[in-house]
C-alpha cells in the first residue's frame, strides 16, 4: 500500500509521515529530500540554477541513499555519492534553491523513476508535492496536508531552531514560504496541487496527533 501525503512547505508532512509510517508499520520516503540533494550537489559544483541540462545530469548521476538503523522507519541520514548531507540539505540556501531545481522536467523525470522503484518494494508512506498526482496516482490513500502561512512559518522557525540549521527569523521564513508556494504552484512540471481524490487536511487548528490519527484511519479503511 502507498499512503501519499502532499502539501506545501512547512505543513508538517515530514513529521506526520514518520509517525503515520511508524503506527502502520510502513517505511517512509521523503521525496523532498531527494530534490534537496540535487540542489546541494548543484551548489557544490557551481551549477547555475537556470542550467536545466546540468541539473538533469546531476539528478541522473547522483547516487542518493537513505541510511536506516535496523528496524527504523525513517532514515537516520541522507547520502549523496557517499557524503552525509543530512544537515546541509536543510539550510536556508537550499530552501531557496530547491523550487527552481524541482521545476526542471529532466530532474523530476529522473527522481520520479527512482521514487517509483523504491515504492514498488513494499508498504510506504511517501511525502512530497506531487505524490498523489504524478508519482503514485493510484495510491490507495491520498492526503493533501496544509496549514496557514503564519502557522507554517512558526513551525519552520521552531524546527530550524531545534536542529540548528536554517533561518530563525520569522519574517524571512514567512517570505520564503510564500515565495516557494508561488513557484511550486506555477511551475509547468508537476505543480503543487491536491489530487482530485485526495483528502484535504488543514492542520492549523489540529494537533499533530489528531492529524496522524485521521490519516491512519483512512489507511485502516482501505486495509479492511
Amino acid at each position: 500500500m502507498i499512503v501519499a501525503i502532499d502539501g506545501p512547505s512547512g505543513a508538517g508532512k515530514s513529521t506526520v509521515s514518520k509517525l503515520v509510517a511508524e503506527r502502520l508499520g510502513f517505511s517512509c520516503l521523503d521525496t523532498g529530500a531527494m530534490y534537496r540533494c540535487v540542489a546541494w550537489r548543484a551548489a557544490q559544483e557551481g551549477v547555475d540554477l537556470g542550467d536545466q541540462a546540468q541539473l538533469g545530469r546531476i539528478a541522473r548521476e547522483a547516487r542518493i541513499e537513505f541510511v536506516h538503523e535496523p528496524g527504523s522507519i525513517a532514515a537516520r541520514a541522507v547520502l549523496v555519492d557517499g557524503c552525509d548531507v543530512t544537515a546541509q540539505i536543510r539550510t536556508a540556501q537550499i530552501d531557496r534553491a530547491v523550487s527552481a531545481v524541482s521545476a526542471v522536467v529532466a530532474v523530476r523525470e529522473a527522481l520520479v523513476d527512482q521514487q517509483r522503484a523504491i515504492g514498488a518494494g513494499g508498504n510506504f508512506v511517501v511525502e512530497g508535492r506531487d505524490i498523489g498526482t504524478v508519482v503514485f496516482p493510484q495510491a490507495e490513500v491520498k492526503v493533501f496536508l496544509t496549514a496557514s502561512n503564519e502557522e507554517r512559518a512558526r513551525r519552520r522557525v521552531a524546527q530550524n531552531a531545534e536542529r540548528g540549521v536554517g533561518s530563525v527569523d520569522f519574517d524571512e521564513v514567512l517570505a520564503d514560504i510564500v515565495a516557494r508556494d508561488a513557484r511550486d504552484e506555477a511551475r509547468a512540471a508537476s505543480p503543487l496541487v491536491a489530487a482530485d481524490d485526495a483528502t484535504l487536511i488543514d492542520s492549523t487548528r489540529f494537533s499533530r496527533d489528531e492529524v496522524v490519527a485521521r490519516i491512519c484511519a483512512l489507511a485502516a479503511e482501505k486495509l479492511s
